[in-house]
């Protein structure tokens, strides 16, 4: 498999994730007489911060969706990486490079923090974006300095 192509499966992936992330909307583990109550108080005690009157639930709501915002992006930068990987493959390493350390990072959190499936399907993204990476140099094309010719 190519780079482009393998870029191109890591954004697959990651809209996945996305759109899992996104349906798992309010990101409740459950609704049934243990968690009511700790949602009941996330909800109804608010506190200052930063000048702003908020509640723990404002900021759980806030970041689940910053998180879906960012996965998004995620997977349409991958995606337009695998079009720049077709022509300057090279160049594409080190960004690779860091998506690569933040999905390790996030498949690690996932599954101490979270569950499986995110763990997992970080880890396929990956080892997409671990492939990507060693065929991007393998692909890459040596260009000649060109001459210029003087009249």
């Amino acid at each position: 498999m190519k780079a482009p192509l393998l870029l191109r499966v890591a954004a697959v992936i990651t809209f996945l994730y996305f759109a899992g992330h996104t349906a798992g909307f309010p990101w409740t583990p459950g609704l049934g007489p243990g968690e009511r109550p700790v949602i009941e108080a996330m909800r109804n005690h608010p506190f200052d911060m930063e000048g702003f009157r908020r509640t723990y639930w404002d900021l759980y709501f806030g970041f689940g969706l910053i998180v879906s915002v960012f996965l998004l992006m995620q997977a349409v930068v991958l995606w337009q990486l695998g079009s720049l990987a077709k022509t300057d493959s090279l160049r594409v390493r080190p960004i690779v490079a860091s998506f690569f350390v933040v999905f390790v990072a996030n498949a690690v959190l996932s599954w101490k923090y979270f569950f499986s499936i995110p763990a997992i399907m970080c880890a396929a993204i990956s080892v997409c974006l671990a492939l990507a990476f060693v065929m991007a140099s393998r692909s890459a094309r040596v260009f000649e300095p060109a001459v210029i010719e003087r009249a």
